[in-house]
C-alpha cells in the first residue's frame, strides 16, 4: 500500500467542545500560591489523551561482530504532515508523509502497574508495530520517565529496551486503526540511527533520547564505535552509565 498524500476532509474545530475527541483540552485559569501571597490569575491550556502516558520499546539486535542494529517504524503522523499548510518563521519545505520513530504505544487501563506493566506494554507494541514476539521479561526499563511536551501536555513517556531476532519478524498488523494501516519497519545500525536523528532525518526527540539510553544500557559508545569493555583500563574504570542499568 503506497501512501500519496493525506487530505483534510473536514475541520470540526469551530463546532467541537474542548472535551471531545481523542485529545482533550482543558482551558484553565490558574494562580500560584506562595508563602506570603498569591499571584495574578493567568491562563493555562492543558492537552491530554486517554491514559496520558506512553511506553517506548527500543528494539535492538546485536550480531556476532558486536554491531548493534535497531528497529524503527515509519508511520503516518498527520499533525506533522499538515505543517505544510501553515507558514512558519523558519521555513521547512520537507513533506513528512511518513515519520520514523522508535516503537511506542499508549498505556492502557488493563496494564499492570510498575515495571511489569511497562514490560507488558512494550511487548504488545513490539508485536503490533514491528511483528516481534518478545517475552515481556526480556524488556528492561532504561532510566526514568520524561515529559513529552511539558509546556502543553501532561503526557509522560516510559522507556524499555528489548532484544529481538530480526530474522524471525512476523507481520506488523498495527492496532487496527487507520493511523497504523500504513507503515513499515526499518532496520538501522545504531550509530547510523543516531546520526539520522542528529541530521533531522529522524526528527523525533524521544527516538534520539531512547537510542542514547540504549547505548548506555549496552555499554556502547557510539562516538568511538566500541564498547566500554574495550576501552583501556584507566578509561574503562572511569566509564559511567549515568543512571541507566546495565544489561544483565
Amino acid at each position: 500500500m503506497t501512501l500519496r498524500k493525506i487530505e483534510v476532509v473536514e475541520d470540526l474545530t469551530a463546532k467541537s467542545r474542548c472535551d471531545e475527541g481523542f485529545l482533550t483540552l482543558r482551558r484553565l485559569r490558574l494562580r500560584n500560591v506562595y508563602a506570603d501571597r498569591v499571584s495574578e490569575v493567568y491562563p493555562c491550556d492543558v492537552v491530554s489523551r486517554p491514559g496520558s502516558d506512553a511506553v517506548v520499546a527500543v528494539l535492538y539486535e546485536r550480531d556476532d561482530a558486536g554491531r548493534v542494529h535497531v528497529l524503527l517504524r515509519e508511520g503516518v503522523r498527520p499533525p506533522v504532515y499538515l505543517r505544510k499548510l501553515r507558514e512558519f518563521h523558519h521555513p521547512d519545505r520537507r513533506e513528512y508523509l511518513l515519520l520514523a520513530e522508535v516503537i511506542a504505544g499508549l498505556v492502557e487501563a488493563s496494564d499492570d502497574p510498575g515495571a511489569v506493566g511497562m514490560q507488558q506494554r512494550a511487548a504488545i507494541e513490539a508485536r503490533e508495530e514491528a511483528g516481534c514476539e518478545v517475552d515481556p521479561a526480556e524488556f528492561c526499563v532504561i532510566g526514568g520517565e520524561t515529559f513529552a511536551s511539558p509546556g502543553t501536555s501532561d503526557e509522560k513517556v516510559y522507556y524499555c529496551a528489548g532484544p529481538v531476532r530480526t530474522g524471525e519478524l512476523g507481520t506488523a498488523r498495527g492496532d487496527g486503526t487507520v493511523m497504523e494501516e500504513v507503515g513499515r519497519v526499518v532496520k538501522l545500525e545504531l550509530t547510523a540511527a543516531i546520526e539520522a536523528c542528529r541530521r533531522g532525518d529522524v526528527p523525533d526527540m524521544k527516538t534520539e533520547l531512547a537510542l542514547f539510553r540504549l547505548c548506555d544500557h549496552l555499554g556502547f559508545i557510539p562516538q568511538l564505535g566500541c564498547y566500554a569493555s574495550e576501552l583501556p583500563e584507566p578509561l574503562r574504570e572511569r566509564y559511567r552509565r549515568l543512571g541507566i542499568a546495565a544489561r544483565a
